[in-house]
């Protein structure tokens, strides 16, 4: 008998499928990793450990659109071939700004590898490379301080490399720099193409060319670092300063006699290079390499900044600006930003929201009203009436409520809005900052959710405000501050959601000076009436200015950002607590963690959270002795 039931029909497959199956057969034959699992999905391209993930491709694919996504693979796929993390880490520079340059620069070497062997691959990294300036809006920049140092110096270096011009879209910002670069680097640029197989004597003619870019401050002060961490006995410290730049140019002058002898060792070794892979070279190409070298080893100089902070001061107040998320964009571009913020991590939601509601449960639980019963005095038990109206001479009919630990409260959370954060770092602290100020609100806690950066790179009117008065001498913080509120304390959740798409606007994130923006938090929370109030500071690197820094002491605002801390830490009622992104904060703050990775943002912020409001009675006495680090 035969049945009326129809077999179902196999689901069909995905036109792209076929494509998406060609694409990560390629990429694991590139990267030599057979066992790489490649994944796509609509979120920044990286790689963590042995799983790849590259941009969802659109179900109708035109050729750019195949281009674009193979240059993605093609990238990641270089990166892990070619590239050393351990050699990277031992051999960066340790400032923000010559870091940013230095890696990029270094993701153009492993690019320029493939290009130089495969012209497909080349066609495809020329595509990923316009689409990415093309989403950046790089082709409509006007003026220099909006185009990045460091897009420019890999731009060049890629054009020196490989011979191909820089991208359509990407062809304004070079050539803001050219000139400047070409005329102060570029020796140092055309040193670099017989280097190109070498990653670690790459990596040193790079620190050369930050030496012609006057970026080579950042490598004194690490080698400063590492030889007071060695504990060199035999010197004072200025003197290991002078015996470190000795040294290190010395090294250097000994590299490049031993580079001009070694160019056909080099030519020989072109064709290993491919197969030369070690186990540690599947680091997260956004992710891996984030930890600051130098910076683990830094010994604390307990003291070296009570006196310095009043040394401190901005050349001029007059450009420097606070104000509100919504006064810096319109009302439809917010909501558009907000919509792409809710959809770049719609998975994360889930995760933070659950830990959200875990804390939400710890506060109300601390909030829970709690009676003591039978007691001789009191308010009059209601449950006790009967007992009263027959025996009204009992007296244990009375109770009182119990004291509770849950003071009133208020949180700010300070967001370090600097380039380095750009792309997975900000989203994530936006999102994690959204979804714990509305949890917070529920319990009955106020949050206030700040951010902070300059209004350009390189010093804006301040610097040219300081040119136009004779170049003074020490003339302190010479750039434009941008204090953005995206919440304050007492306004409503929902009417402050938006705002926090804000921080996904292209070209709004510049540099950090974050002395100053600590301060500035933590004097609004000062003018509050809660009795407890807590700031929570969010970074992911050392405060840098590249304009300040250029005219003042290296360690200007370090130094600056110390005394801060030292004088919130020690002499205010405000709890303290930083949150390090890839970047070891525990050696300022008292209260600190540092995470590797920006997804354990959320864990991080709702771990610390707990920590505090769980804390009973009265606030830690404040001292000067050690520092506590909390991990």
């Amino acid at each position: 008998m035969a049945s009326n039931i129809k077999p179902k029909p196999s689901p069909k497959e995905s036109p792209v499928e076929p494509f998406k199956r060609a694409v990560a057969g390629c990429m694991r034959a590139i990267a030599r990793k057979p066992d790489l699992e490649v994944s796509f999905a609509a979120e920044r391209p990286g790689v963590a450990g042995e799983k790849a993930r590259l941009p969802e491709p659109p179900r109708k694919l035109s050729a750019r659109d195949a281009a674009i996504v193979r240059g993605h693979a093609d990238s990641l796929a270089l990166k892990i071939a070619c590239h050393d993390a351990g050699v990277h880490r031992r051999i960066a520079p340790g400032g923000q700004q010559a870091r940013a340059v230095f890696e990029a620069v270094e993701q153009a070497r492993v690019e320029a590898i493939g290009s130089r062997r495969m012209a497909g691959v080349a066609q495809n990294l020329s595509a990923m490379l316009d689409d990415r300036f093309h989403r950046g809006k790089f082709d409509e920049i006007t003026d220099r301080a909006d185009a990045p140092l460091e897009d420019a110096i890999a731009m060049l270096v890629r054009e020196r490399l490989t011979g191909l011009t820089p991208p359509p879209a990407a062809k304004k910002l070079v050539e803001f720099w050219r000139p400047m670069i070409e005329d102060r680097a570029g020796r140092n640029l055309d040193k670099l193409e017989r280097l190109i197989e070498d990653q670690e004597q790459f990596g040193d003619a790079v620190r050369d060319l930050l030496e012609s870019l006057d970026m080579g401050e950042d490598r004194s002060a690490e080698s400063d670092d590492e030889d007071s961490a060695e504990g060199d006995q035999d010197s004072s410290k200025d003197q290991s300063g002078e015996q470190g730049e000795n040294l290190q140019s010395e090294d250097s002058d000994a590299r490049s006699e031993e580079t001009d002898s070694s160019g056909d060792e080099s030519a020989e070794a072109a064709a290993e290079a491919m197969d030369s892979l070690s186990a540690d070279m599947t680091q997260d190409v956004d992710m891996g390499d984030s930890e600051v070298p130098g910076e683990q080893r830094r010994q604390q100089k307990r003291g070296m900044n009570e006196p310095r902070g009043p040394d401190y001061k901005p050349f001029t107040l007059r450009f420097d600006e606070t104000i509100a998320a919504e006064d810096l964009c319109e009302p439809e571009e917010l909501d558009r930003l907000r919509g792409y913020l809710d959809k770049q991590l719609s998975s994360l939601q889930g995760v933070v929201a659950r830990l959200a509601n875990r804390l939400q449960r710890r506060l109300m639980a601390q909030q829970n009203r709690a009676w003591e019963f039978d007691l001789e005095e009191g308010q009059l038990d209601a449950s006790r009436l009967s007992r009263v109206v027959t025996d009204p001479m009992h007296a244990l009919s009375f109770k009182r409520e119990k004291d509770m630990n849950f003071r009133d409260t208020v949180v700010t959370l300070l967001l370090d809005n600097s380039g380095s954060m750009r792309g997975r770092p900000i989203t994530v602290a936006a999102t994690c900052a959204d979804i714990l100020a509305r949890t917070l609100e529920r319990c009955g806690v106020k949050v206030e959710i700040l951010g902070f950066t300059t209004r350009a790179w390189k010093g804006g009117q301040s610097r040219e405000n300081w040119l136009a008065s004779g170049k003074p001498q020490n003339p302190g913080r010479l750039n434009d501050l941008r204090h953005i509120i995206y919440k304050s304390a007492d306004a409503p959740w929902r009417r402050a959601r938006k705002n926090l798409g804000l921080m996904m606007r292209e070209g709004l994130l510049k540099e950090n000076i974050d002395g100053e923006a600590l301060d500035w938090a933590h004097k609004r929370l000062l003018g509050r009436t809660e009795q407890r109030k807590i700031l929570m500071m969010i970074s992911d690197g050392a405060p840098v200015d590249d304009s300040t820094l250029s005219v003042n002491a290296g360690n200007y605002l370090e130094r600056h950002l110390r005394w801060v801390i030292e004088e919130i830490e020690t002499r205010s009622p405000v709890e303290l607590i930083a949150i390090g992104i890839g970047h070891d904060v525990t050696r300022y703050y008292r209260r600190a963690v540092t995470i590797v990775d920006a997804e354990e943002l959320g864990g991080a912020m709702t771990e610390k959270l707990a920590e505090l409001f769980s804390e009973a009675g009265t606030p830690e006495p404040r001292r000067s002795g050690t520092r506590r680090h909390i991990a």
